[in-house]
């Protein structure tokens, strides 16, 4: 029955689509001389009240013309305006190229103007679909937060860039520890790591330097399908997209200062070789204490790039990025999850919001290594191809603690370890991409083959017991000198372990544009995943074959304004080897599981009126998780499975630009988790689970710059962070504990000239004292001020 009705809404549209035929439209690029992709340039067709912006990538299109002879233009402030005569036939699609000559002497007015425009806003993101769509085009939801945002809030670390995504909070703050080191988020009900670089997976253990991120990309909902199952989330994924080689000559310099020690010196240098080919090198060093009595964080990052274009039709594209830093990270404080709580409040925990309880000696070493190559040929001038090879590398050296709950109220026992491992990926990618007609429907379609390989490799000390931390009278029996720790783990090695997982992928996606108002997505991946753990434990290897499909529609009642979208995601993860131990820390293995699948409905949204001045996005979405992978409550150090859980949300985010100097980005979020299926005695059951972070999640930010008069160039901003109550904890056998809700606020003055950027930045300027955590207790930052200069040349 299913299949007669779609075959019929088929036909339908199939007899539809020879009405619109008759129409016509443009579509293409606009660059500067030297080949830069220009956003926000007007194009319009004169004697037609028609006309785009481009996008971030320069892109634009326009559609529903009526055949015939027109004049096109392209108009950008500080560059001469262009004009091309074109003829459309009925049912043309004709490509347009605008290079536009910008002047030198208006280059300081274009760049003061740009901040008149609603310029937080990023559309075209080629890495969300591997297609071209815009975000009106594209049926899933997602948050672009721009390097020029991250500019004007002084970012200097990803949680403090990712506070300007919907729906997104912190869980777990970097532990530098192997296979799991990097930064925890909650997304839409489920926890997420940052694992992509250009769309490609790339792990690390420890924190991530901003130096190098052209635009974050926060894709929501379980995005297999063209990602592949082993770095995604269900909630979605994080993927970082790189500043790119120019092809002028140009640079900056940054530097940033501020409270618990914080310097930062960033570099940004951009060179041609020759006319064919160009180098961009981003460099930052940054050293920072913490707002506790120990701690901090030294690193250097360098990421050179490289652009050749060999002919017309092929170009390549390598981007290389090292990071070596040395942390000493406070422990986590983790409740116990196999006894009655002992806890009822806050106020311990505040008691010693200053403490660190950890010595400066206890460094955890992470040094990463990534390179991507890419290689674009056109085939046709219908046909791409992208063949994409990526390495990631990420070594853990050093010490690792935590705190766990003795169930009497006030004293936790540490556990330390001498951590030494290493992550190893591998992701070999080619993709097809078309853009072409079949039966006067429109299509973009991509078909790719991904081969992805990752390797854990483990040679750690044991865990032993060193002290006990009392919060009463804030006392720590523990020894904490380098000396005397190695002392206690010298005779605990675990042993050198591996663990390897495989998965080759076809997938396959297309969008159709069956009317011009309507478009339908079709979506479909088969991932072969297998699994080995050597000589960790007895459970061999694992070979798995599965499907994950996807399907979306848009339509636009307003066209290329307001658009109406809804999708089905089916999200087939196969589970990687995790590091498991005894509840004492003995025994240390890796253990296999059997696939998790996902399924996802969202309904929503989206507009983009009045000349992109304002964009919004609105959507209610469900998701049923099977098979569950979820923590032991018996026992930290392990990991069961068999639940399943049901999440479902509203989120509604919005940049805008309302008037001339004034730029906005708001969200609100709101999500309903609960584990629906797990054994009662695990004490999940009919609970929200404690990975799903707050329940509700507001970020705003608002900045106003003067365009004329006496204070041409400055400006202000102001934002923040509000999140409702969060169980840490949450479990009918042991009881929950409440991280209280928080509202934390930001304010920054700032200057913008033709060559200098100069910000003063107040963080937390209320000095609430507020929390993460998963299971754990994590003070965050209180005020705390940062002052940055930056120079172009």
């Amino acid at each position: 029955m299913k299949h007669s009705i779609l075959q019929t809404i088929a036909l339908i549209f199939f007899g539809l689509t020879s009405i619109f035929a008759q129409k016509a439209s443009i579509y293409g690029v606009v660059t500067t001389s030297d080949g830069q992709a220009l956003e926000y340039v007007n194009v319009g067709i004169l004697g037609l009240a028609k006309g785009v912006t481009t996008a971030r990538n320069g892109g634009f299109e326009i559609k529903n013309i009526d055949p015939g002879e027109y004049t096109v233009f392209a108009s950008f402030i500080g560059a001469k305006r262009q004009e091309k005569n074109i003829q459309l036939s009925p049912g043309d699609r004709l490509p347009i190229l605008f290079s536009l000559e910008e002047s030198a002497s208006d280059l300081s007015e274009v760049i003061v103007t740009d901040i008149g425009m609603n310029r937080f806003y990023a559309d075209s993101v080629f890495t969300v679909s591997k297609l071209p769509l815009t975000d009106l085009q594209n049926p899933q939801v997602y948050n672009s937060i721009p390097s020029r945002l991250l500019k004007e809030q002084v970012v200097s670390n990803m949680n403090e860039a990712l506070k300007n995504a919907t729906g997104v909070a912190r869980l777990w703050e970097s532990t530098g520890r192997g296979g799991d080191g990097a930064e925890f988020y909650s997304m839409r009900g489920f926890s997420v790591q940052p694992t992509m670089v250009n769309g490609m997976p790339s792990l690390n253990n420890g924190g991530l330097d901003p130096a190098n991120v052209e635009r974050i990309d926060v894709i929501k909902g379980p995005s297999g399908t063209l990602f592949g199952s082993s770095v995604i989330s269900y909630g979605g994924l994080i993927n970082i997209t790189t500043k790119r080689p120019g092809n002028t000559f140009d640079g900056e310099l940054g530097l940033i200062t501020g409270s618990f020690g914080l310097n930062r010196l960033t570099a940004d240098l951009n060179t041609p070789s020759n006319e064919v080919s160009s180098v961009r090198i981003n460099m930052a060093y940054q050293n920072r204490n913490t707002f506790q009595d120990a701690g901090g964080r030294e690193s250097f990052f360098i990421a050179p790039s490289f652009k050749f274009k060999a002919s017309e039709r092929l170009s390549f594209l390598i981007n290389t990025e090292f990071l070596n830093s040395n942390a000493v990270n406070a422990p986590m404080i983790f409740f116990n999850r196999s006894n009655p709580l002992s806890f009822s409040g806050i106020d311990l925990f505040e008691k010693n919001y200053e403490r660190s309880f950890t010595g400066h000696e206890l460094g955890m070493k992470n040094s990463s290594y990534g390179l991507q190559a890419q290689a674009l040929y056109q085939i046709t001038q219908k046909w791409t191809s992208q063949t994409v090879v990526s390495r990631s590398s990420t070594r853990s050296d050093g010490y690792y603690h935590y705190l766990f709950d003795a169930s009497d109220g006030d004293s936790f026992t540490r556990y330390i370890s001498d951590r030494n491992g290493q992550s190893l990926t591998t992701d070999i990618q080619q993709n097809f991409i078309g853009n072409f007609d079949l039966a006067n429907i429109h299509n973009k379609l991509v078909f790719g083959l991904d081969y992805y390989h990752s390797s854990l490799i483990n040679g750690s000390t044991g865990w032993v017991g060193n002290g006990t931390v009392t919060l009463s009278d804030g006392k720590d029996t523990g020894i904490l000198t380098q000396a005397g720790v190695d002392d206690l783990l010298k005779n605990s090695f675990e042993g050198n372990t591996t663990g390897d997982t495989r998965v080759m992928s076809a997938y396959v996606s297309d969008v159709a544009e069956v009317l011009p108002e309507l478009s339908v997505m079709a979506s479909l991946r088969v991932d072969n995943f297998k699994s080995e753990t050597g000589n960790w434990s007895a459970d061999g290897a694992k070979s798995q074959t599965a499907l994950s499909p996807k399907f979306g529609f848009v339509f636009q009642p307003i066209q290329d304004k307001v658009s109406v979208f809804g999708n089905y995601m089916n999200g087939f993860v196969n589970v990687a080897p995790r590091s498991v131990a005894d509840a004492d820390g003995s025994n240390q293995r890796l253990k296999t599981f059997s696939p998790e699948n996902a399924n996802q409905v969202e309904l929503g949204v989206k507009a983009n009126l009045y000349e992109n001045k304002v964009a919004a996005t609105a959507s209610v979405y469900n998701i049923n998780v099977r098979n569950r992978v979820m923590t032991d409550p018996t026992n930290v150090n392990n990991s069961i499975q068999g639940g399943e859980v049901k999440s479902q949300g509203i989120e509604i985010s919005i940049i805008a630009n309302p008037i001339e100097g004034l730029n906005l980005v708001a969200g609100y979020s709101k999500n309903k988790s609960e584990v629906t299926k797990d054994y009662e005695e695990n004490g999940y059951l009919g609970l929200r689970p404690e990975e799903a972070g707050p329940e509700q999640l507001i970020n705003f930010w608002a900045s106003y710059s003067f365009l004329t008069g006496e204070l041409k160039g400055f400006g202000f901003g102001l934002g923040g962070n509000a999140a409702s109550e969060y169980l840490t904890i949450n479990r009918a056998n042991i009881g929950s504990f409440a991280l209280p809700a928080y509202q934390v606020f930001n304010a920054s003055i700032n200057y913008t000239g033709s060559q200098y950027f100069l910000a003063l930045k107040v963080n937390n300027f209320t000095d609430q004292k507020y929390y993460s955590g998963w299971s754990t207790v994590t003070a965050q930052n209180p005020r705390n001020v940062s002052l940055s200069l930056n120079y172009r040349f």
